[in-house]
């Protein structure tokens, strides 16, 4: 092979190898703006204590039967009670927990 055919050869296969990682490399940088995406502001959180039925049922995994188990066990100190007083089980509360808050009255 000549040296400039194995030059371009050369710069051809960097600049492949080049092109396969950037793609790779803005997918990780996109990833921490997904994960901040993810938790609510504080004024968009359900209140458990004050919720209504409709409300609650916004909720991934909250249906009828979940929303009113909440209601009937109010008032609760920590949003982490839904759990430790067997109202819905873990899997489900861990779809949901970063959406709730268990705010106490005044």
């Amino acid at each position: 092979m000549t040296k400039p055919i194995r030059w371009i050869v050369n710069l051809s296969t960097v600049l492949l190898v080049v092109g396969m990682l950037a793609p790779a490399a803005g997918a990780q940088a996109k990833k921490p703006a997904a994960k901040a995406a993810t938790s609510a502001p504080a004024a968009d959180l359900i209140d458990l204590n004050t919720a209504t039925k409709e409300q609650l049922m916004t909720l991934p995994g909250i249906g009828d039967a979940y929303a009113a188990k909440i209601i009937a066990g109010r008032p609760y100190k920590a949003k982490n009670e839904l759990v430790s007083k067997n109202i819905v089980p873990e899997a489900t509360y861990k779809k949901f927990s970063a959406k709730v808050i268990a705010k106490q009255a005044k």
